[in-house]
């Protein structure tokens, strides 16, 4: 069956069935529709939603196709009704301190993702994202702790070691920072050993931008501007960062979580 042909299929049942009785409906708008016809998905959950009001999965789906739209404060009030509706269900706490994050309300995000530790203690030392958005909130201090405790479940990345030094550097000064740096690898994606070389104070920039360039990865180009970027922001080199943070941002190999870490950086910069 051609994508086209199921897409018409799906889109034809939807408009005949029952929406609030067919939550299998909903799976298949997010994995089948959502690919070719993004408002028709969205219509899709918005039938299930006024079926449904008391339903939260919807909402919750419809956040994740808002957040496809890049329309994060929207995804933000979907996931709230979510949480009204299960205040204990950990993934809408998850979704939505992703979704106030990429919407630049760092402290909210913080607020999520300490809930989603509240009832998941367990994923307190996976929790990166919390870190991440803890350096954005400059809360530095525990954004450095967060990245010490993903060590212990995570020892050979490199970006954990990053962001541990950006942290550091934060807190204190960049001389601090590598004396303190968590240790890293090996990391085998490409230019990440530059990278972890150039934190340490043992590598070059032109290091990692000819190691990005020279390699096959698909992002690799990516990463090196993103890392560049954030190193100009602990060396206090305005322009720099800029000019890094920019390209990673507009990358468009940037379809990743961390490709929204640097359009957020970017939106952040552009404010000032």
């Amino acid at each position: 069956m051609s994508r086209i042909f199921l897409f018409w299929f799906v889109l034809a049942f939807a408009l005949k069935a029952p929406a609030a009785d067919s939550p299998e409906l909903l799976l298949r708008a997010v994995n089948v529709v959502a690919r070719t016809n993004l408002p028709a998905a969205m219509s899709l959950c918005d039938r299930v939603i006024a079926a449904s009001p008391s339903n939260a999965q919807p909402y919750s789906v419809r956040a994740r196709l808002l957040e496809s739209a890049r329309r994060y404060d929207d995804a933000v009030r979907d996931l709230t009704v979510a949480l009204k509706l299960e205040p204990k269900h950990a993934p809408y706490w998850q979704g939505r301190g992703e979704m106030n994050f990429k919407a630049g309300h760092f402290a909210a995000s913080v607020a999520d993702f300490d809930r989603v530790i509240e009832l998941s203690p367990d994923q307190a030392p996976h929790h990166w994202p919390r870190g991440i958005s803890l350096y954005y909130a400059r809360r530095f201090t525990e954004g450095r702790k967060q990245f010490e405790s993903h060590l212990t479940v995570n020892p050979n990345d490199v970006e954990n070691a990053a962001w541990h030094f950006l942290c550091a550097a934060r807190e204190t000064s960049v001389t601090n920072a590598r004396a303190i740096i968590v240790p890293a690898g090996p990391d085998g994606r490409v230019p990440m050993a530059q990278v972890d070389a150039l934190y340490r104070g043992t590598g070059t920039v032109e290091q990692v931008l000819a190691a990005a360039r020279n390699s096959r990865s698909r992002d690799g180009v990516f990463y090196a501007h993103l890392y560049l970027g954030l190193y100009y922001a602990a060396l206090g080199d305005l322009a720099k960062e800029r000019e890094h943070i920019k390209l990673a941002a507009e990358d468009p190999t940037s379809q990743h979580y961390m490709g929204d870490v640097a359009r957020v950086h970017w939106r952040t910069l552009q404010a000032k």
